[in-house]
């Protein structure tokens, strides 16, 4: 879907609807001017006017989803929507306002710099990534690049595939315009194309959006707000009370814990775990320096900006996640005024993530049954992936032809994940020959045959994920006008568990001339 024809007269049928803005709170100063926003859940704002707008890509899944017909999305009337050249009547853009704890630290107010919501189509909301500056662009254009647009494109919808959690992209789209950058922080900026993302959600409340009025007390506005987001994606939970407030901060426990839990099994690192880009629906929300692991690596983290400490490290995902459950129970507190309520959840948290992540790594290992020697197994089995340079997305896909009545081969199984199978000798191949050992043992504890389990480990481990390094060729060609493997990575993907033996070139380690490559190995949060 790389080029269109227009046709200036087809007319989008697809209703946009306004329940946000019809519910809660507007900003009275209706300049778009950046300043500290007060007693309100968002502000008005009107997309830019992009110079030479161009449609580079669909979601034929997300197009349908929300209703848009083919010859509306070929038309010029799309093309306007999903950039911001024109507004359709019903739409009332605007931009929320948020909070956030960054890296650990409480950054006051933050909001939508960078995005625009357009409304909402059959109960998702609309929102344009790129479309110029709001009030809370602090010290940024709003605009977004190519180069970091592709990337949240093709990831969102990746991750979707994968079964993760996560928003949308409805279309990727050129602005025609230039956009000032400095892709490494390092002083030496240059001018990118701009480019805008449609993204597509229930929602996108974060943490952070209430985090802003705990910090500023503003209490009415708090409960407010807390009462919209129950009543419009709780109803279940009941009408909202003490105690329902307490029920609301489970489920976004619960949520939570079960995004990262994926996060953790295909190998995905969100890179900016703040508090700003957490949703209170559980899904994974702004793609920015994220990545696949591709050499196993608990420490691993894309983000350069995360280099020193690694707080958004890949093992340490699931603490962060709790943390920053920490910092949205101590938004809530004053609607309950109880602290004990919160710290079983958060308490409860811990144990949930042992339990569920045992689980998890259970699954990848083809195993049903729960058996003790299973933590020690899995521990084991990280100690010789890390030791080893070894492909998670490879390891796992190809353990499943391994064979219990051949351990002593089991390595060869999986030789082709290895970064320097040169190196797997002496004390480290011991280590490993120790764990097919064990690992052909307790296969024989499970009642399911070789087929069964190859069946039951390639539905949960992945042969195909979006690398770092195959979303930079992306990139590469698009800045020429080539727009071909942003369509061939958006097939391939919507398959992720599937063989596709025409897509075999892309089920390999990364390259080598990709390992300190900017944008394949390591990112920064410029986009």
């Amino acid at each position: 879907m790389s080029s269109y024809k227009y046709e200036p007269r087809v007319i989008l049928k697809s209703h946009l609807t306004n329940h946000f803005t019809d519910h809660l709170i507007a900003d009275l100063n209706k300049e778009n001017n950046q300043r500290q926003v007060v007693e309100s859940m968002f502000s008005w704002v009107t997309p830019v006017k992009p110079s030479h707008p161009k449609l580079i890509h669909v979601s034929r899944e997300v197009q349908q989803e929300l209703g848009f017909s083919q010859g509306e999305v070929t038309s010029t009337k799309f093309l306007d929507f999903v950039t911001g050249n024109s507004i359709l009547k019903t739409s009332k853009p605007y931009a929320m306002c948020y909070g956030g704890h960054q890296f650990g630290h409480w950054a006051g107010q933050l909001g939508d710099g960078r995005a625009i919501n357009l409304g909402e189509i059959n109960g998702k909301t609309i929102q344009l990534k790129g479309a110029g500056p709001t009030p809370y662009s602090r010290n940024a254009d709003g605009f977004a690049v190519l180069r970091s647009s592709i990337r949240e494109y093709l990831c969102s919808e990746a991750m979707h595939h994968l079964g993760v959690p996560t928003t949308r992209a409805l279309s990727l789209s050129l602005t025609g315009d230039l956009v000032m950058r400095d892709i490494m922080y390092d002083g030496n900026s240059a001018y990118e194309k701009g480019a805008i993302t449609s993204r597509v959600a229930r929602s996108f409340l974060r943490f952070g959006n209430y985090e802003i009025f705990a910090a500023r007390n503003d209490i009415k506005n708090l409960r407010r707000l807390v009462h919209y987001t129950i009543n419009t994606y709780f109803p279940a939970l009941g009408k909202p009370s003490k105690e329902v407030y307490v029920c609301f901060f489970q489920a976004i426990t619960n949520s939570t814990l079960e995004m990262i839990i994926h996060w953790q099994r295909v190998g995905f690192v969100h890179g900016v775990m703040n508090t700003d880009n957490m949703s209170v629906l559980g899904l994974t929300i702004d793609y920015g320096p994220y990545g696949w692991l591709e050499g196993f690596d608990l420490d691993w983290t894309p983000n350069t900006t995360d280099r020193q400490h690694k707080r958004y490290r890949y093992g340490n995902q699931p603490n962060i996640g709790l943390w920053n459950l920490y910092q949205l129970a101590n938004a809530l507190y004053p609607l309950v005024e109880e602290a004990a309520p919160f710290e079983a959840i958060l308490e409860d948290y811990k144990t949930c993530f042992k339990t569920k992540s045992q689980d998890m790594m259970r699954t990848k290992l083809g195993l049903q049954r729960s058996k003790k020697i299973d933590q020690d197994l899995i521990a084991q089995l990280e100690d010789n992936l890390q030791a080893s340079e070894t492909d998670m997305t490879l390891f796992f896909r190809q353990l499943s032809f391994f064979k219990a009545d051949a351990p002593v081969q089991g390595i060869q199984f999986v030789s082709e994940a290895f970064y320097r199978p040169e190196e797997i000798q002496g004390t480290l191949k011991e280590q490993w020959d120790l764990w097919f050992t064990r690992y052909a043992s307790r296969l024989k504890d499970e009642n399911i045959n070789y087929q069964q389990r190859r069946k039951r480990m390639n539905l949960v481990n992945p042969k195909y994920v979006l690398r770092n390094y195959m979303a930079q060729l992306a990139i590469d060609k698009a800045e020429k006008g080539d727009y071909s493997l942003i369509e061939e990575f958006y097939e391939l993907l919507k398959k992720p568990y599937d063989e596709q033996p025409h897509s075999e070139q892309w089920f390999a380690k990364r390259p080598e001339w990709a390992r300190h490559k900017v944008g394949c190995s390591v990112l920064s949060c410029s986009s």
